[in-house]
């Protein structure tokens, strides 16, 4: 049998194999970025069989078994387990090239140790022996994240939620990662939409009446305290652009007061709230030394049959393009350094075009002391979680910035699997800093080098969000 993943899997050079073996593999994971579900974490969820664990809400793989030819009802429907495993190594068998056949192989080697490369032919054995291997080893998600040695957990939160799992994992004394809730208010910036008086709603049950934007802002500051109190220290962003749009008090109680009756605004009306939210919440998590992540560029749901068979987050999102995104970005952080609140701030581009522009962006507003590239250029996330896709992102830092100061990657999935992702980004950074290296470009400096690969792999988001 050959065996795909080796020692040497996706590292080109002969100075790539030493960094990853000296500085990047054995570094722990600090995952700051991630969808998986708390309460599975705090009840320790046991898996059955692989098809749960693997294509459960993965609509990465759902994308490409579509892509096959795959009936919905071996992706989504109620097929078998084994059935739908059947389909997808077919569909693997037929995703070379795509990031997907890297990372299943991956997951295969170092989860459950199969070193066999998945096929339609092999697809029933591998199916009962990894099933095998889960009740031998009785593993769940704790063991799973245990053994992908991740020191620290921030998972994906709506403003009302309780927080309850991660109150019991505080409690939860033989399990060692932190696992910490992050803010996600995305929900509050959709005015026009039913969903954001339903969200009103429900806020204010939790905290105070709302009945005017003022009330709103307080409400909002009222959770970030409750997120706080609870050891959360970062907030999210999920936006399909960045805007920027000038604004009067007055623009903003007129567009709150329609939203609250569920009355449709103007996209300039939508622009002026975007700005005005993301400014009095950059005010919060400046106060509190919040770090603020906004993700930007998807446009979602694009295909309205399989929305309203399927709903949300089921495959069918893509890559937007937008007009004006450096005048709006720029204008943006500008309004709220100008002000004096600008907090750590991640950025993470779906459009990948745009490397340069957010690159050149963030550059502008470095100018404080004591912090180490305060506002950050994230990782390639989503579409750009490969190979280009990572070596564009820190191609482009590496210009426009410091790629010593990365916070390096992050998992932004709902798979407990995916900590695999991690050890290819760190193969391919090593294959990056050694192809430099061997061609004369960075100095063959251990100390340097050491530095370098660890900073990226684990000390710089440790010394960036300070949560443990």
């Amino acid at each position: 049998m050959t065996q795909f993943i080796t020692d040497r899997f996706m590292l080109q050079n002969t100075k790539a194999v030493e960094l990853y073996n000296k500085y990047a593999k054995d570094m722990p994971i600090y995952d700051y970025h991630c969808h998986l579900d708390p309460q599975q974490i705090s009840e320790n969820t046991h898996f059955d069989n692989i098809t749960t664990l693997w294509l459960g809400g993965d609509h990465y793989k759902w994308r490409a078994m579509r892509a096959q030819g795959i009936d919905e009802y071996y992706i989504t429907g109620d097929a078998s387990p084994r059935e739908k495993f059947r389909k997808w190594a077919l569909t693997l068998e037929n995703s070379v090239a795509n990031p997907l056949y890297h990372w299943s192989h991956l997951e295969l080697a170092m989860y459950f140790d199969v070193h066999e490369v998945l096929n339609e032919n092999n697809a029933d054995q591998i199916y009962d022996q990894v099933n095998s291997y889960l009740q031998r080893y009785n593993i769940t998600v704790q063991s799973l994240i245990t053994q992908s040695n991740v020191k620290v957990i921030c998972t994906t939160d709506n403003p009302t939620d309780d927080l309850r799992y991660h109150d019991e994992l505080q409690t939860q004394m033989d399990f060692k990662t932190q696992v910490l809730p992050s803010f996600r208010p995305d929900v509050a910036f959709k005015v026009g939409e039913e969903s954001f008086a339903e969200f009103i709603e429900t806020l204010s049950s939790l905290t105070h009446p709302i009945s005017n934007v003022d009330d709103f802002v307080e409400a909002i500051k009222m959770r970030v305290n409750y997120f706080h109190d609870k050891g959360g220290r970062l907030a999210d962003h999920g936006l399909s652009s960045i805007e920027y749009q000038s604004y009067n008090r007055s623009d903003i109680d007129d567009i709150f007061q329609k939203a609250l009756k569920k009355q449709q605004v103007s996209s300039k009306a939508y622009a002026q709230f975007q700005t005005f939210l993301l400014y009095e919440l950059s005010k919060i998590y400046n106060e509190k030394d919040w770090v603020m992540q906004i993700h930007f560029g998807a446009i979602r749901n694009n295909n309205t049959t399989a929305f309203e068979q399927l709903g949300p987050d089921a495959g069918f999102d893509s890559i937007r393009d937008q007009q004006n995104l450096a005048e709006n970005l720029n204008s943006l952080l500008n309004m709220m350094a100008s002000s004096g609140h600008l907090p750590k701030t991640i950025l993470y581009n779906l459009n990948p075009t745009y490397n340069d522009i957010v690159g050149s962006t963030i550059a502008n507003f470095q100018n404080q002391a004591h912090i180490q590239s305060k506002v950050q250029h994230g990782a390639g996330w989503w579409f750009n979680d490969t190979k280009r896709g990572m070596l564009n992102q820190m191609t482009s830092l590496a210009d426009q910035g410091l790629l010593m100061h990365f916070v390096g990657m992050l998992t932004d999935s709902r798979s407990f699997n995916s900590y695999s992702r991690h050890d290819y980004f760190r193969r391919i950074l090593c294959t990056y800093i050694g192809n430099l290296v061997e061609l004369g470009e960075i100095p063959e400096d251990p100390r340097l080098l050491e530095k370098l690969i660890k900073n990226i792999c684990y000390n710089n988001a440790y010394n960036y969000f300070k949560l443990i």
